[in-house]
Parts: C-alpha cells; structure tokens; sequence
C-alpha cells in the first residue's frame, strides 16, 4: 500500500543503488585526456563520445511506458553492473569504433536506471518528495565526486589498460542491490488510474511545462557540460597533472554534493522556482569568478550552486498532476539528455574553434538565461 511516510530504508536502498551505478559512468572526464591522446581525436570527435552515451535516452519514453506497466525494479538492479562492465572495459578498447560502443551500452543502461529510479523515490518518500530527491541526487552527486578519484587511482595502479579490475565493485553492488530490493513492491508506483491512449494526452497537457523545462536545460547545460565532461582536459591544457585534473573534478562534484543534499529540502519550503534562481545566478557567478581567477575556491561555490537544480528539477517533474508520473518522468529524461547531448557536440566544436577559455566565458553568459526559465518553469507547475 502507498504511504505518506517517509520511509528512510527505501529512500537510502535507492540512494546507493544510483551511487553505484553513477560512480562507473563519471569515468569518461578523467579519462578523456587519455583517451585523447591514445586514439589521436579532437574536442568535436570527443564529443560523440559523450553522445554515444546519451543516444540511448531516445528510448527513454519507451523504457518508460514500461516501467508504468511493470515497475522493472530489475532496471535499478542489474544496471550498475552493466554499467561497471562496459565503462572498465574503455582501458582495453583499441579503437575509437570499440569506445563508442561500449559508451552506447552504457548508455542503454543508464537510461534503464534512471526512469523507474525517481519514481520509485517518490512513491518511498511520502509528502517529502523534494527530501527524498535530495538523498537520491546525492547519491548521484557523490557517485561524481569518488568516480574520477577511483578510476585515477585504478590506473595509477594498473595502468589505463588495467582499469578494467574496477568492475567487480558495480557487480557485487548489483548483488546487494537484490537482497534489499527483491521484495520491493512495484505495485506501488501504479495507484493511479491509467487511460488508453493517454501518452498523447500527458504530453498534449505537460507541452508548456516542458518546453520550459527544456529551456533551462538548453541554458544550464552548456555550462554544465563544459565543466564536468572537460574539464581535466582543460586543466592538464594549462600543464596541470591528472591526479590535479582529477582532484578538480572532485571538488567540483563534491561540493555538488552538498548542493544536491539540501537543494530538495530547501524548495519544498521555499518553493522550486526561488531555489532554481538561487541555484542559477549563484553559478553564473560563480563561474565567472572561477574564469577569470581559475581558483578552486570559485570552483567549489560552482559545483554547490551549479548541481543542486538536479533534484529541484526532478521534484517539479513529480509535482505535476499527471497520472502518468513514469511516463512524464522518462521524456524529461529524454529532454535531459537529448538537449544535452546537443550542447556538448557544440562545446566540442567550439573548444577546437576558439579554446577552452573562451568556450567557457560563452557558456557562462548563455546560463543567464536559467534565471528567467526558473520563474517561468513554476507557474507552468501551477497552471498543471
């Protein structure tokens, strides 16, 4: 039976399950300068690297009428250890050909855990939905924080090649998953009354929402992007290590942490629009100053401001009134990722074009146009 409650276990079980599965996919940016350089590519073709992965959250309003019928509470178990496999393997890949692939199949796997997994947050956090997005995004944040130290430290060890002895971590992950989670309910996630036909209705109703929701992805992303997929390359660029690189990245992730722990709580009392203004102009500064000083201090106040609008994002995904929620759920995945994967082929090019820096300096004015999207985006929850 659905609850009101909060029910912490369930909460915390899910938490991890994205902590393992996110630690494997935050491999890509520490590795990337490597990558680079073994396979001889450009910014513009590292990018497609990145898309591979994303190209799967296509299916992601697919995978989604799923989860509406069955739950798939198999989908959050299995995937940190097809996840592990496929990103350990990258060291071994000895073509640029073999990369993408085993990106693309991480990518299948991580659009299979990201569309039941909020979901089922929700339906375990009662009336603190923006609480329990907080926990789950945490999870996520804290995933990208350890992830590139784990993997700098795998090939510190073992070498590039050797990075592949990570992946026993993501399976036995996937087996504790199975203990705590084999007896979940996934009947929960379906209280709702369902109609025929009702894809085209969700989507008919939820078009303002989420064109507006697509609109700050557009402007965020940019930034964000930029930052998390190359940044080592831009630091090991100025004559920076990759132990430096990687420890930046951390920084970056971790204060993100923080951001995503508080963010949920905070705009279930404050409300999403005014944390998503708080979060958006706090990071325009913040990069600015991180630009022009290349201080980790800016760094940090980046990472807390710029990665906490994931779960406020999430929560208003789940305050619409749809009886759809996996549904709506899965196309703003869609959106997330497709939107994404779009700005980070521009960075690249961009990065080729006129450098790093400069791409930077482009995407911190672009995140100006977060601010007003934050307003708007809360009164086409209202209206809904």
């Amino acid at each position: 039976m659905q609850t009101n409650k909060f029910q912490k276990k369930e909460v915390l079980t899910i938490s991890f399950a994205h902590f393992s599965h996110d630690v494997y996919s935050s491999f890509l940016a520490p590795i990337l300068p490597l990558l680079i350089e073994k396979l001889g590519i450009s910014l513009f073709l590292s990018a497609f690297l990145d898309i591979a992965r994303s190209v799967p959250s296509l299916l992601n309003p697919f995978f989604g009428l799923i989860a509406e019928k069955t739950g798939v509470k198999y989908f959050v178990i299995l995937t940190p250890a097809i996840t592990a496999i496929s990103m350990s393997l990258i060291g071994l890949s000895p073509s640029y050909t073999i990369v993408l692939i085993l990106l693309f199949v991480a990518g299948i796997s991580a659009a299979l855990f990201h569309v039941p997994s909020p979901t089922m947050i929700k339906e375990v956090s009662g009336e603190k939905t923006g609480t329990g997005m907080s926990f789950f995004m945490v999870g996520g944040e804290l995933a990208r924080t350890l992830g590139p130290l784990l993997v700098t430290a795998g090939i510190s060890w073992w070498g590039f090649e050797g990075m592949y002895k990570l992946m026993p971590l993501g399976i036995i992950a996937s087996l504790i998953l199975y203990m705590q989670l084999k007896d979940f309910d996934t009947n929960r996630t379906l209280q709702k009354p369902k109609e025929k036909g009702d894809t085209k209705k969700v989507l008919k109703q939820f078009t303002p929402f989420l064109g507006t929701l697509a609109g700050f992805i557009l402007f965020q992303s940019a930034m964000k992007r930029a930052l998390t997929l190359y940044l080592p390359v831009y630091l090991i660029a100025q004559g920076q290590s990759l132990w430096y690189a990687g420890i930046s990245l951390s920084i970056l992730q971790g204060f993100g942490v923080l951001g995503t722990m508080f963010s949920g709580n905070i705009s279930d009392k404050i409300g999403r629009s005014n944390t998503l203004f708080v979060a958006s102009a706090g990071s325009v500064i913040a990069m600015a100053l991180f630009i022009f000083t290349n201080h980790l201090v800016f760094l940090a106040f980046l990472g807390l401001f710029l990665l906490s609008s994931g779960p406020v994002l999430m929560a208003s995904v789940q305050d619409t009134n749809s009886n759809m929620p996996t549904f709506l759920n899965s196309v703003y995945m869609s959106i997330n990722f497709g939107v994404s994967s779009l700005v980070v082929f521009a960075v690249g090019f961009a990065g080729d074009l006129w450098g790093l820096h400069v791409t930077y300096i482009i995407t911190n004015i672009i995140a100006i146009g977060c601010i007003p999207m934050a307003f708007l985006l809360g009164k086409t929850v209202q209206k809904n």
